[in-house]
């Protein structure tokens, strides 16, 4: 593996009171290298530059500590819907190793790099799962079993509400990175039907940058009705509203 300056991504992970040992950093650095490696093959990201990924994907996923205090908890459970690349769910795995990860997407070669990167960098009590989460957040599965719900994905606060994948008294925090006061107060009648409530939203800036993001915490306070989640599709081409 090659050396790199790491000096950037310390300052900003210590502006998350982050400090990782020697090994979490080659962690790091090596799931960079599978991260470009793969994409040369198949569409994992856009940014490629590797300042801009330690940034936007690996800093991004871990600014989760200011919602989440929590992640620091032996035994904690997570699932990172529409994972993608594996982000938030690797960076959050590789800092926060006591916590139990479930990264969940619907193509099924973004799970092979998935499962590649978990051997390739000695990861533990951490699972890729290709699928839905319409499917699998039905009765049996994965529904209401995780103590937090995660994604980076794009569709709207109503549609990801629906994957109601935490257990009450959990919470689900989708990433988002522009203000979306009307999307949150369009979403508002989706989270009293399934069960959930919004109790902060978390603004700031990325450590030593000018980009927003947004951390919306949804805490679940009652069972979500049996018929949700609807079949696969629906809760993204009719929302909730």
């Amino acid at each position: 593996m090659k050396s790199y300056n790491l000096t950037q991504f310390r300052k900003d992970l210590s502006e998350l009171s982050i400090e990782l040992d020697k090994n979490q950093e080659e962690q790091f650095m090596q799931y960079y290298e599978l991260l470009i490696q793969w994409n040369e093959v198949m569409n994992l990201t856009a940014i490629t530059d590797f300042d801009e990924v330690l940034k936007k994907h690996f800093v991004d996923s871990l600014s989760l500590i200011k919602a989440v205090p929590e992640l620091l908890k032996e035994g904690y459970s997570v699932i990172d819907v529409g994972t993608g690349a594996g982000f938030p769910g690797i960076p959050l795995k590789i800092a926060f190793p006591g916590l139990k990860v479930t990264l969940l997407d619907s193509l099924n070669k973004r799970v092979k790099f998935l499962n590649e990167v978990i051997a390739q960098i000695g990861l533990a009590d951490i699972d890729a799962v290709h699928g839905r989460a319409e499917d699998y957040a039905k009765p049996g599965l994965f529904r209401e079993k995780y103590d937090l719900c995660v994604s980076r994905a794009v569709a709207n606060m109503a549609t990801l509400s629906e994957y109601c994948l935490v257990k009450v008294g959990g919470r689900f925090i989708p990433y988002k990175s522009e203000k979306i006061e009307e999307e949150a107060a369009a979403a508002k009648k989706a989270f009293y039907l399934l069960g959930g409530e919004v109790v902060e939203n978390i603004e700031f800036n990325l450590p030593y940058s000018d980009i927003y993001r947004s951390l919306f915490i949804i805490r679940k306070k009652a069972p979500t009705p049996g018929k949700y989640p609807r079949k696969a599709g629906l809760p993204a081409k009719e929302p909730i509203s």
